[in-house]
């Protein structure tokens, strides 16, 4: 590393007053320098710029260029390399997330007509990548998928039910959605309706549903890959806390995006207990039987606007909605949690025969936080509820 004040041309730095690393700057062959393939201080051997000097946070090393995908899905292409002479920036991994995506935004999607009524019930195969890279303060994606997925549907006057396949061979940046190829097909038998059905309204929503992810991937996942320059740190922004409330009041002397978006994701879980609706709903809206199933101390105003406490007070919240064995809506917050962030959980009690589903649905989970989030419901949550309906009476 060079001395303050001696340092190499082909550098990129920006100042900035925090000192924080601007967007993982690398070593940049540039005119007059190495440009596009200079021999490294000290090293005795060229180098393509930006191969090696610096690896980082994915620990990628001299990796000018990929090669071609592992996919067992034909005519995979090698992702493009970067343009020798540019700054390499942050790379993140969107596959995991991506395919949490796909189940979410694909599967539950209904089509209905006279003749019949279809649904998308299971997300078959996922393969493929995706990520997104910071260059230079711009955001790059990548993404290239196959996706197959199980329908299916029942023809309404004769009440025979059919399965079937949707199979997306390609969504790639390369093309738009709406030129996407998406293919149905159905088992053999009649039921020709259906498939018509979801050759046309299901393909419509299939598109839409690929570009709800287009839009969370650049957007949503992407949240905190460019790290702001020195002008933006020039705008005055003050963050003050107003001492008789628990939010936050923003200041700004221009108009700017204010506070830091999250990931998130959304869960959906079901569970079905012995036990009827009336004595589930009160478990979850009885401070008594909440205690009991968590094993703790909690504080509960089961009404709209009411807050409530559970697990010593690591789970806060406040009630939005409550339908009297029927449903309830919850503002819900670990206390690890990003400050002032809430997920939305809503809760469906569905009476089924001598049971009960319970329908889970949380939004706004952080994408950090999407394991614990499964754990604290299946473990903390419904487990210990079923041990607790086990030493209650039914009428209890």
């Amino acid at each position: 590393m060079a001395k303050w004040g001696q340092g190499d041309p082909r550098w990129i730095v920006e100042e900035r007053e925090d000192g924080t690393n601007v967007n993982n700057w690398h070593w940049c062959g540039r005119q007059g320098g190495a440009a596009g393939g200079g021999l490294l201080p000290g090293s005795g051997e060229g180098r393509p710029a930006g191969a090696g000097v610096c690896a980082g946070p994915q620990g990628r090393g001299g990796q000018g260029t990929r090669g071609p995908r592992s996919s067992s899905a034909a005519g995979r292409r090698a992702r493009p390399p970067p343009q020798l002479g540019s700054v390499l920036g942050t790379e993140r991994d969107a596959t995991s997330w991506s395919k949490g995506k796909f189940q979410d935004l694909l599967v539950g999607i209904v089509v209905e007509n006279d003749a019949g009524r279809g649904e998308i019930s299971e997300l078959k195969q996922v393969e493929g990548e995706a990520s997104c890279s910071s260059r230079k303060g711009k955001l790059i994606f990548f993404y290239e998928w196959y996706i197959k997925l199980g329908w299916k549907g029942i023809v309404k006057e004769s009440g025979v039910k059919h399965k079937g396949l949707i199979e997306i061979p390609n969504l790639s940046e390369e093309n738009e959605v709406d030129d996407t190829e998406v293919n149905v097909s159905k088992k053999k038998g009649d039921g020709d309706i259906l498939k018509d059905l979801m050759k046309t309204a299901g393909t419509a929503k299939v598109r839409q549903a690929l570009g709800d992810y287009l839009k969370a991937l650049k957007t949503e996942f992407t949240t905190g890959m460019i790290l702001p320059t020195k002008a933006m740190a020039t705008q005055e922004l003050t963050v003050k806390r107003k001492p008789s409330e628990n939010t936050l009041q923003v200041q700004a002397s221009s108009p700017v995006a204010l506070g830091v978006r999250i990931p998130t994701v959304a869960l959906h879980m079901m569970e079905l207990f012995d036990t009827s609706v009336e004595q589930l709903y009160s478990i979850f809206t009885v401070k008594d039987l909440v205690q009991k199933f968590s094993k703790s101390t909690a504080v509960l105003e089961a009404e709209k606007g009411g807050k409530f406490q559970m697990f010593d007070g690591n789970i806060t919240g406040e009630y939005l909605e409550l339908l009297t064995n029927k449903k309830i809506v919850m503002k819900w917050r670990c206390r690890n949690w990003p400050e002032e962030h809430y997920a939305t959980v809503t809760l469906n009690f569905v009476p089924t025969l001598g049971q009960t589903e319970l329908q889970l649905d949380c939004k706004g989970v952080p994408v950090c936080k999407e394991e614990n989030m499964k754990f604290c419901w299946q473990k903390q949550h419904f487990e210990e509820i079923k041990g607790l309906l086990q030493l209650t009476p039914p009428n209890g």
